[in-house]
């Protein structure tokens, strides 16, 4: 097993969404909706590691080229949702840093079988957008800095 990155004290787990480019671009260019920027500037302004959580690709690093898809967890059975946490776990293992904290901007089917891991994995893993709705989410950006 290929060994981990540095320790660091916060990395950042952010979902992909449906809104995207036409065209293969890096997976931080890739998603285009409001959600997605204010989310990105946010992590990007803490400067702590973070990785988008992709319905096609599992755990994908903001530099990697990727073309634009479909997929969507929200779609999927359960079967086909614990087989995709199950390749992301196995990502993590070898490409996310350990950390003290783990900050996920993700929706409950892109959180529902990763959380028991990052919670072995880290000494807190904080959800901050749980139970609010878009509005509010775009908002909380909009008022919280890193």
């Amino acid at each position: 097993m290929a060994e981990r990155p540095e320790q660091r004290t916060r990395t950042y787990l952010v979902s992909c969404v449906g809104k995207k480019a036409s065209a293969p671009t890096r997976a931080a260019a890739l998603y285009t909706s409001a959600w997605f920027q204010k989310a990105r500037h946010h992590v990007e302004a803490d400067g702590a590691p973070w990785f988008i959580l992709s319905a096609e690709y599992g755990l994908v690093q903001p530099d990697a080229v990727i073309a634009p898809y479909e997929k969507t967890l929200n779609r999927m059975g359960i079967d086909a949702r614990r087989a995709w946490a199950s390749r992301v776990i196995a990502q993590m293992e070898t490409e996310m840093p350990q950390c003290e904290e783990i900050v996920v901007f993700a929706g409950a089917r892109y959180r529902e079988f990763l959380i028991d891991y990052l919670l072995r994995h880290a000494r807190r893993v904080d959800v901050p957008l749980e139970g609010l709705r878009i509005g509010e989410q775009l908002a909380w950006f909009s008022t919280h800095r890193p």
